[in-house]
């Protein structure tokens, strides 16, 4: 589309932060207009006069993207060629598609952007220099740019932009639609990643979310052939340099967990962690902002507030301008993406030379029986992270109702991970004995009752314990052993009523507590045999057992 025949303020800004290396090496020529590694207050006037956002109280820049205001997890596709064939772990989440399906819907992208108006930001994964890996991320629209300059780290020395060379390429194009009688697609919409190529088309979708993440898978198959663990996590960091990570999907607090005012934030989703230390994938944060309370989350809360912030699908009032961060009218997935330096301790490198001392796996149990804490050995580690129990809440997929789904994620993000999951537990185990780290089960979820009988556990309840684990407060307590997992809970903690540590005791029917407690182990079990094959017996041997009847 064709806005102004002469150079605005931003195109002028545009020609001195270009890299040599052009688009034209990415096949997309007879272009209207690129817009070069544009800053965020010229994103901001870009956004405006495109009337793709508003300006809403306090500076942030708020947008809708339409009915895709989730992931499409059911979307996403390799091409099936030779260097990455025998790696990519082929099943429900990573799906094949033919290099000529692929090299036609690339074809017929490079000729629906002609005539058109692109932005590109040169970017780069990876706080840790010795394994960043220079990305460029090309976007019909401005709030995009916008979106991903917050998320990955951006280089401003020009010498440097102009000699910029991208090792991988990802091209967004939200109004391109695929059709599936022809590309053999779901639907229309489409994210395809390329190793050969090194390319990525995400196409069909608006929703931010899905950049970040095809980064992030790009991410998950590079890194760990370097012997780095790639990791769906948060992480902070203490005085003394001990590393806390945080895994879980969306929803199970890896965010809200993680930003911790006695601790440093060294990121909120996605970490490597290599000989070195561990490093965040990213420069930015992508919150939930869905009932976001200023009480409990005032850092996060915060940056509602901020010129740079995007917020994603959030209500507001026209007239005002004023936020309402408890309207799901549109989505229960409601988002914000703003840089980590909007969080006060947060560690300005993004990395630390230090090893982890505690690792813990949240799981937002929606059945309401699992324990609060529970400490592991290193062989049920490894099982739990290989299973991945949560549930899925609602608005993070496309299709979710209200009601959380259980699912068995494994690796605790099993949409981006390519590699079979056997093959992250072994660099995870790897890691983990030789920084001698703690490694918790910690549970964000229901007690009391499933969801919709029973309440959330308390957030405050879960600091106190986490807490106390990273300060080394649960290492002399008495601990109960789990008659069906095995594993280790503590009968006491410092600011947490003991009876929270069993369970049963917030149902009112503890037989129906134990047939329910028995019931996931099943689930359990079941979903373990997928992953049996190859897996060392002192792991299976530590699997859950039911109840004897």
């Amino acid at each position: 589309m064709k806005y102004l025949k002469f150079k605005t303020p931003a195109q002028e800004t545009a020609e001195d932060l270009k890299s040599d290396f052009g688009v034209k090496n990415h096949g997309l020529v007879h272009l209207e207009r690129v817009y070069w590694n544009l800053p965020a207050a010229a994103l901001y006037e870009e956004v405006v006069f495109r009337n793709e956002g508003k300006i809403v109280n306090g500076g942030a820049l708020q947008v809708y993207t339409g009915k895709w205001t989730a992931r499409a997890a059911n979307d996403k596709y390799f091409v099936r060629e030779e260097s990455s064939e025998k790696n990519i772990d082929w099943g429900e989440y990573n799906r094949p598609m033919t290099a000529e399906k692929f090299s036609g819907i690339y074809a017929r992208l490079q000729s629906y952007w002609q005539g058109e108006e692109i932005f590109v930001q040169d970017l780069y994964a990876g706080a840790d220099k010795e394994y960043q890996l220079p990305v460029r991320v090309i976007t019909e629209k401005a709030w995009q740019s916008l979106f991903i300059q917050n998320m990955l780290l951006s280089e401003r020395d020009l010498a440097k932009l102009k000699q910029y060379i991208p090792d991988f390429t990802v091209m967004v194009a939200p109004t391109f639609k695929l059709d599936p009688r022809i590309d053999g697609t779901n639907s229309e919409t489409a994210i395809i990643i390329d190793f050969g190529k090194k390319l990525a088309i995400i196409a069909g979708t608006e929703y931010a979310g899905e950049v970040k993440k095809a980064v992030f898978t790009i991410m998950n198959y590079l890194m760990p052939l370097e012997d780095v663990m790639s990791m769906h996590c948060s992480a902070n960091v203490g005085d003394e340099g001990d590393v806390a990570l945080f895994f879980g999907l969306s929803g199970t607090g890896k965010t809200t967990l993680s930003a911790d005012p006695k601790r440093s934030l060294i990121g909120d989703d996605e970490h490597g962690w290599s000989s070195g230390g561990v490093f965040n994938y990213e420069a930015g944060c992508y919150a939930k902002a869905i009932r976001l309370s200023e009480e409990a989350e005032p850092e996060i809360h915060a940056c509602t507030h901020r010129f740079g912030t995007v917020l994603e699908n959030v209500s507001f009032d026209p007239a005002s301008r004023h936020i309402d961060l408890d309207d799901e009218g549109l989505t229960e997935n409601t988002r914000l993406s703003y840089p980590l330096e909007f969080i006060p301790n947060a560690v300005p490198d993004k990395l630390v030379t230090t090893q982890p001392k505690n690792v813990i796996f949240l799981t937002a149990d929606a059945q309401g029986v699992m324990p609060p804490i529970a400490r592991l050995s290193m062989d049920q580690a490894i099982y739990h992270f290989i299973s991945g129990y949560t549930s899925k809440i609602a608005g993070t997929e496309l299709g979710l109702g209200i009601e959380p789904e259980i699912t068995f994620s494994a690796c605790f993000g099993a949409p981006f991970m390519v590699h079979h999951p056997y093959f992250y537990a072994k660099i995870l185990r790897q890691k983990a004995e030789l920084s001698g780290a703690n490694i918790w089960l910690v549970n964000t979820g229901w007690v009391g009752g499933k969801f919709g009988v029973g309440k959330r556990i308390s957030i405050r309840h879960t600091r106190n314990m986490l807490s106390a684990a990273m300060e080394g407060k649960l290492n002399d307590v008495e601990y109960r052993k789990d008659k069906l997992f095995g594993f280790d809970i503590p009968l006491t903690c410092p600011g947490v009523p003991d009876d929270v540590f069993e369970p049963s005791n917030a149902w009112g029917d503890k037989d129906d507590y134990w047939r329910k407690y028995d019931a996931l182990v099943s689930r359990y079990i079941e979903n373990f045999k997928l992953f049996a094959d190859g897996i060392p017996e002192t792991v299976l041997r530590v699997a859950p057992k039911r109840l004897k009847k």
